[in-house]
């Protein structure tokens, strides 16, 4: 059975680098002299928007489930390479702008990226860019410094305070857009020079002038930005945006941003009404570094609490979530996110994560625990983010990396292919993917405990949507209890194990080589 409803906060969203991920076009490998000797997994790798859609088309996100793809930052990145005692890094990463009206060659082209979005859509799966408004690029002998009514290039932030984190620079060399300031800059002068020698200067300024006639806005730092960024929805249609640093910039940055986005998205319904997916508003998740769900709407700086979801975000991602599935019980789990999503964030959402490409210390960083990483990520409420290759148990342990580089190895598709465990692990979260996109009542719905005595049996239900989960159950015969869900005489169908059973005395027998059982009626 499938519901054709869609809402974020149920969502199954695939997050990748898009250099990592699949290589469709070898021939935009190189550009801008990006040849230098790199650190290890530092550099580009080849990974593009065209190996995307090559995956989509094949079926790839459709049979893990996957309803929305969120991918790094395709804006063009500087040029020249960065050496921070890692060995040399490029902006493979995308979070490195150099030019943001402008796709980096080495992820595609604007065509490219048309395609993407269609190809998406036609197969019901959304489009998330990741909006970086906080800083450029890192200075390289071949990318000057921004002028300085632009950014600041210190103090370097301590995070100790509000003040701390907001206005300085995250890291060395990465300097900070002056998000505060509301006066009237002009261009820096590499940018006019370089959209001049690609000959859009005139067309490029007079979208401006548009654009800062109809808001009304100074023409300060961040408005520019937020003019870039929002043309991409106006132009292709993306469907939202996950947003980079939210937490080190000044909060009503994101409100303004959240309007701008809302009017560009809807004049690409207005102006594409047979391409619009469905009634949903333009989404926004962000990440607050060391957000947790348990903080409610409040984060806290510590002589600060900012809100960031009212009048900004829908959702926010949720940090705490590896740890509370390694802590806690299951349904003390599911119970402590159904609580807080009904009462201190009703309304929005959280999305919640196992693995990412920052995070030093994920869930299960030897993979020796990929079926428990899916039943906890894909079962928990709220909006789940797959990580790229925790469905393929790819390796988080890198020999020769240093950092984070150890998280972002290219997809183990290789692996995919030939090996039998990989391909058993794959199918564990094909399985629940389609089960929680054909129902939003898994993400969205009121989880209710049936009984924890033989394993754990569940039910969510959401309006007319109604399902129920068993895990840790045991293999071969078991009875569940569905009297609070299904009537006696109804017909079910365990999607796990693929069989149809029907209701006596409000109990079901499923006969599996399983410990987890999905039943939806038919």
């Amino acid at each position: 059975m499938e519901t054709k409803e869609f809402v974020w906060e149920g969502a199954n969203i695939y997050f990748l680098l898009t250099d990592r991920f699949n290589n469709g076009d070898t021939t935009n490998d190189i550009n801008f002299d990006r040849t230098k000797e790199t650190g290890k997994l530092r550099g580009f790798e080849g990974g593009d928007i065209k190996g995307i859609t090559q995956k989509i088309n094949e079926g790839y996100f459709t049979k893990l489930g996957i309803n929305a793809i969120w991918m790094t930052p395709i804006v063009e990145q500087i040029h020249g390479g960065v050496d921070e005692g890692t060995g040399l890094s490029y902006g493979f990463h995308g979070y490195w702008t150099r030019d943001w009206t402008n796709i980096d060659p080495n992820f595609g082209t604007k065509e490219d990226l048309k395609e993407l979005v269609a190809t998406a859509h036609k197969n019901g799966i959304r489009i998330l860019l990741d909006a970086v408004i906080n800083h450029t690029g890192p200075v390289t002998d071949k990318d000057p410094v921004w002028p300085n009514d632009w950014v600041r290039t210190g103090p370097q932030c301590n995070y100790n305070t509000y003040e701390n984190t907001v206005t300085c620079t995250l890291v060395k060399n990465l300097p900070d857009i002056r998000t505060e300031s509301n006066e009237n800059v002009a261009l820096p002068p590499q940018l006019i020079a370089k959209w001049k020698a690609e000959v859009r200067f005139e067309q490029e300024m007079k979208e401006l002038d548009d654009f800062f006639t109809r808001t009304g806005h100074p023409r300060a730092p961040r408005f520019y930005i937020m003019k870039w960024l929002t043309d991409y929805i106006a132009e292709y249609g993306i469907d939202g945006y996950r947003v980079d640093t939210v937490k080190h910039t000044e909060e009503f940055v994101w409100q303004e941003f959240k309007q701008e986005c809302d009017v560009a998205f809807a004049d690409y319904k207005k102006n594409n009404p047979e391409k619009v997916l469905d009634a949903n508003n333009f989404y926004l998740v962000g990440e607050v570094y060391n957000y947790g769900i348990s903080a409610g709407k409040a984060f806290n700086f510590g002589n600060k609490k900012v809100n960031y979801f009212d009048k900004a975000f829908n959702s926010l991602i949720n940090f705490e979530m590896k740890w509370n599935a390694k802590q806690m019980a299951e349904n003390d789990v599911f119970q402590k996110y159904d609580s807080l999503l009904n009462s201190d964030l009703k309304g929005y959402g959280v999305l919640n994560y196992m693995t990412s490409h920052d995070d030093g210390e994920p869930f299960d960083k030897e993979r020796k625990m990929p079926y428990k990483t899916a039943t906890m990520l894909l079962l928990t409420p709220g909006t789940s983010q797959v990580y790229y290759g925790d469905e393929s148990a790819r390796s988080l342990i890198i020999d020769g990396t240093v950092g984070d580089a150890t998280l972002r190895s290219f997809m183990n598709w290789d692996a995919i292919k030939t090996e039998e465990e990989t391909q058993k692990i794959l199918m564990h979260w094909q399985k629940l993917g389609q089960f929680r996109t054909n129902h939003m009542a898994v993400g969205a719905g009121k989880h209710q405990l049936i009984s924890d005595e033989n394993g754990l049996i569940f039910s969510r239900v959401r309006n007319d949507d109604k399902i129920i989960v068993g895990i840790n159950l045991s293999k071969g015969n078991k009875e569940l209890g569905v009297s609070s869900v299904f009537e006696n005489g109804q017909k079910l169908y365990d999607f796990y194990s693929n069989q149809t059973m029907e209701v006596k005395d409000g109990k079901v027998n499923v006969n599996s080589e399983f410990d987890i059982v999905l039943l939806e009626k038919i």
